[in-house]
């Protein structure tokens, strides 16, 4: 597992276009000819190969860059969404259907956790939420009809570490699938190496780095992608939240940097959450050796690419933590903005704003802050100057 390089994974992957272009070439076609009409019948039932029908089933564009997140996880295959909510809600309805159970870590996305809580139960399906971090609450969760089992690597926004390997060996025992959300970690971990049966992303994130699309993926086996786009079964192609192909070709280019913005983001974050500390602000952040996961941590994670590039800290209230957020806009620090994995610095207050579909109930139970501050590290060239900004504004409001 240690041996895994992601990122060399897509570079052996990558292929010229059609027309030895270095880049990939922007297919926008909705519907795809074929010479013979039989041909066309068994495209349709998924007994060709490499031919296209329908671009909401596939597209050239989008197979590109599929291939090489395939290539990144380590999975036989992948599909791509028009968001991360599609791939997080195809990947669980094709695992789940009434009279279903599952078993979820509370601290999720707020929208995966308003899914959870709230449409499954339209649909018949029960859903458990638990400390992922605590393997006999895990187990004890689990019932006959448990069917799935879902985490995020590490969690939105308080940071906790999942471990996959332990994650696995119960849903095994359960019978059940293993889906990981391993948006805030791309290329630091890899889910599917560690024992995930199916890894999802938000694509707005890390990944495509630029904050000017939305978009997802699901990554797993050929049988699991297979299905998903079964034209009489499969959720994905029957739901049909399709990528746009010019957006699945800027967001494979954008997948070759990958590597190196991660690197940058976790030094900055490392270096951030030190200095934060240092003035006494507690920070929240797994690469510090006090962190309850940083031992977990480590034992599951590509080295070369550092701790990640979240911070969280706790200013008790609300009010503190919008003034800081303000001051820190003003001063051209970031942008008090939701989404993360910008070449910016964002900051938000979790508790209302990405996190406000979970219950203050279970806030709490999380032990989430109202205060907390969730910051997504930019890409700061000088980080230092970025925290001598940060903590002027720390001094002006007098919480240090």
């Amino acid at each position: 597992m240690k041996h895994f390089d992601p990122a060399a994974a897509i570079n052996a992957a990558q292929h010229t276009s059609a027309e030895r272009g270095i880049n990939p070439s922007i297919n926008d076609s909705a519907t795809f000819t074929f010479e013979h009409g039989q041909t066309m019948t068994d495209t349709f039932h998924g007994e060709t190969e490499g031919l296209y029908l329908y671009s909401r089933n596939w597209n050239p564009s989008a197979t590109s860059l599929c291939r090489a997140l395939a290539a990144m996880e380590g999975t036989e295959a992948a599909w791509c969404t028009g968001s991360g909510m599609a791939a997080i809600t195809c990947a669980l309805l094709q695992c789940l259907q009434k009279g279903d159970h599952c078993v979820a870590s509370m601290t999720v996305y707020g929208g995966t956790f308003a899914f959870l809580d709230n449409y499954c139960k339209r649909l018949g399906i029960e859903v458990t939420f638990v400390d992922s971090t605590n393997f006999a609450e895990v187990q004890a969760a689990c019932k006959p009809n448990t069917k799935v089992i879902y985490t995020e690597t590490m969690s939105n926004p308080l940071l906790r570490i999942s471990n996959i390997p332990k994650l696995r060996e119960v849903a095994d025992k359960a019978g059940a699938k293993l889906i990981v959300d391993n948006t805030f970690t791309p290329m630091i971990f890899s889910p599917y190496k560690l024992g995930a049966h199916i890894v999802v992303y938000s694509m707005t994130k890390f990944i495509n780095g630029k904050n000017d699309c939305v978009a997802g993926a699901i990554c797993a086996d050929n049988d699991f992608v297979n299905s998903l786009v079964d034209v009489n079964s499969g959720t994905a192609m029957l739901l049909g939240p399709v990528l746009d192909s010019y957006r699945a070709t800027s967001i494979l280019k954008n997948l070759y940097t990958l590597h190196i913005r991660m690197q940058q983001h976790s030094k900055n974050a490392m270096y951030l959450a030190k200095r934060f500390n240092e003035i006494g602000i507690k920070a929240n952040y797994p690469g510090l050796e006090e962190h309850i996961d940083h031992n977990v941590m480590k034992e599951q994670m590509n080295e070369s690419f550092g701790y990640g590039g979240m911070i969280a800290i706790d200013l008790i209230t609300a009010e503190r933590a919008n003034d800081l957020m303000e001051k820190m806009q003003e001063k051209g620090i970031g942008f008090l903005a939701v989404s993360l994995g910008y070449f910016r610095t964002l900051f938000s207050c979790s508790g209302k704003s990405t996190s406000s579909e979970v219950p203050d109930d279970i806030q709490q139970k999380m032990g989430m802050s109202e205060g907390l501050v969730r910051y997504s590290v930019g890409l700061d060239n000088d980080i230092e100057h970025t925290f001598s900004l940060i903590e002027d504004c720390l001094k002006e409001l007098k919480y240090i």
